[in-house]
């Protein structure tokens, strides 16, 4: 069969492929029996020709494992214009293909010695390069680049219309994606804003109830001529009341947090939750120095909210042993916040549901990553791309119980 013929099935077996992918691999086989291959390779640049895509067939390299720059690759004089071939016969010692800061390492680790690159244009404009690979030495020649060439011209059209399809497709996905996210912001704040409007009207209810209550029975009992037992019954009423207003204040604004910062308030509340009488236990470590508390307010006190949720579920439902609070910076940089016990997970009524999606909800408010598991207890975690420095502190525990 007469190279035409196969340059017509190529143009056939590209019909009805909707990746580029499958068409490259529709088409490998008609390819190999025009020209003889290890390697084959299209390389597809973006619109502004700073990053290409590669698609290959035959031996799998680094090469189509994600996008890289232009102007590291070993065909960067095609991408670029300056060419529209190459030809080597040992591209292992070609500074063309190896050079400093090129991603080369594909040909140099599977010996690609031999190499014939041709540009793939539409409407005169250089969209990527197709590129043939041997690993014989001094194996293609000049009617080689000719057969590429034609080749490239059969594919450039077709594989620059798949290649639009599929960023078209990937940013209706990400729209997509947005707007789901907005929607879930959305209804997860008005979730929470009949949450806070519910804490409020329990602290109105507490001040109401409790507070106000106290005070009308305290200034029923003040009169003229008190003994000093009820003087001092009446002073010990007044120092409760003192420290349920306390309690209720730094339920509403965490005081503590603002004044001795994030650990020792997590360690606060904490001593509070756990009750004395409980063999329970826990620990709160900051590797970082501090890196919470010089996190702007809103950002901060989020996250201490969600502690504080987190610690509450594991100290009422869990029946954990032991709770962990762990501040540290990840292998990204990104500041970690992990919430840890080792109790069973329950989600024992739909407080504890709604809980949960607070949670959740008060960390897309802030845009951090939230990720809960469940495998040898529950562990929560918090990741914050915005993390306050890198900078390693001393760590700081407590340890009760």
């Amino acid at each position: 069969m007469s190279d035409l013929a196969h340059y017509l099935r190529i143009s056939n077996l590209l019909a009805g492929n909707l990746d580029i992918h499958s068409a490259l691999h529709s088409v490998k086989s008609e390819i190999d029996k025009i020209i003889e291959f290890d390697h084959l390779d299209v390389c597809l640049t973006d619109t502004d020709k700073t990053w290409n895509t590669s698609y290959e067939v035959g031996l799998k390299t680094s090469w189509s494992a994600s996008r890289s720059p232009v102007k590291q690759s070993p065909v960067r004089d095609i991408l670029l214009g300056k060419t529209d071939h190459l030809l080597t016969g040992n591209a292992l010692k070609d500074p063309r293909y190896v050079f400093p800061d090129a991603i080369s390492a594909p040909i140099l680790h599977h010996e690609f010695r031999s190499r014939v690159n041709v540009a793939m244009k539409v409407l005169g404009e250089v969209v990527g390069s197709l590129n043939c690979s041997s690993k014989k030495e001094d194996f293609y020649n000049q009617h080689h680049v000719e057969q590429v060439r034609i080749l490239a011209d059969i594919l450039a059209p077709y594989f620059y219309a798949l290649r639009a399809n599929e960023k078209a497709s990937k940013e209706a996905i990400f729209r997509a994606e947005i707007l789901a996210r907005e929607e879930g912001l959305r209804l997860g704040a008005l979730s929470l804003t009949d949450a806070l409007e519910a804490e409020r009207q329990r602290i109105g209810m507490d001040l109401h109830d409790q507070t106000l209550a106290d005070l009308t029975r305290i200034a029923r009992d003040i009169h003229p001529g008190l003994t000093e037992a009820q003087h001092r019954r009446l002073q010990q009423q007044l120092q409760n009341m003192i420290q349920d207003l306390r309690d209720i204040i730094d339920t509403s604004i965490p005081s503590i947090l603002e004044l001795f910062g994030f650990h020792h308030a997590i360690v606060t509340h904490l001593e509070r939750a756990v009750s004395h009488e409980s063999a329970m236990s826990f620990n709160v470590e900051d590797r970082t120095g501090g890196a919470v508390d010089a996190l702007p307010e809103t950002i901060r006190i989020a996250i201490f909210r969600i502690c504080q949720e987190a610690t509450n579920n594991s100290v009422l439902h869990s029946g954990a042993a032991h709770i962990s609070v762990l501040v540290c910076h990840d292998d990204t940089g990104f500041l970690k916040i992990r919430i840890s016990d080792n109790g069973a997970f329950r989600l024992s009524d739909r407080k504890s549901r709604r809980g949960l999606a607070h949670m959740k909800t008060r960390a897309q408010l802030i845009g951090a990553r939230y990720e809960i598991s469940t495998v040898n207890g529950t562990q929560i975690t918090l990741r914050l791309p915005q993390a306050a420095g890198n900078t390693k502190g001393t760590a700081h525990e407590n340890t009760a119980g």
